[in-house]
């Protein structure tokens, strides 16, 4: 699927709740600007969410992590995502980009390593042991990663099936038969 998707809906309420309902199901929203009409211009729509760490292994209801690599890579490291998304008026309908940025937790140490932590001095000196055993590792950043496109193509699907315009049920006529479909009878 192609980022970003055309969808030829005209209605900019419509879209933009889609659009926000959908990106809500993911991750929590930081800040919203609005798709609006200003002057009888519609005006971009632009969504940014709060970093959220990825979903295990163990959080098979949480969304954030597609499945295979992604959901193990977030099981064995650290990884938080957010999104961006933009919802950008075109000449019959909307262009919807979403993008999902990956990045590694960067700590001092592995949690449960003894690597730095305070050892047996033999030269007599007094050492005070109040910082040096700490419980977890330090957060020293985060490292990017890079774009996740299979949780983007996965929202850039589902935000096309909630904004996929429906062909109108035609009646039959009255000439015509349903189809007809026979099975194959099992001696």
């Amino acid at each position: 699927m192609e980022n970003p998707i055309f969808v030829p809906v005209s209605d900019h309420e419509f879209v933009w709740n889609q659009v926000v309902d959908t990106i809500d199901d993911y991750f929590q929203i930081e800040r919203e600007e609005r798709v609006r009409i200003v002057g009888g211009v519609i005006t971009e729509g632009r969504i940014e969410t709060v970093p959220r760490s990825g979903a295990t292994f163990f959080e098979p209801w949480r969304q954030d992590s597609t499945k295979g690599y992604e959901k193990l890579h977030a099981t064995l490291q650290s990884i938080r995502r957010r999104a961006s998304v933009r919802v950008m008026p075109v000449a019959s309908g909307y262009s919807i980009e979403v993008s999902v940025f990956k990045e590694l937790e960067d700590v001092d140490r592995p949690e449960h390593s003894t690597v730095g932590q305070s050892t047996v001095r033999h030269d007599g000196s007094l050492v005070r042991g109040e910082d040096s055993q700490r419980d977890s590792p330090v957060t020293l950043g985060w490292i990017a990663l890079g774009r996740d496109p299979t949780l983007e193509q996965e929202i850039l699907a589902n935000i096309q099936s909630r904004l996929a315009v429906q062909t109108p049920f035609e009646p039959m006529s009255g000439n015509a038969l349903p189809t007809q479909i026979t099975l194959p009878q099992i001696r």
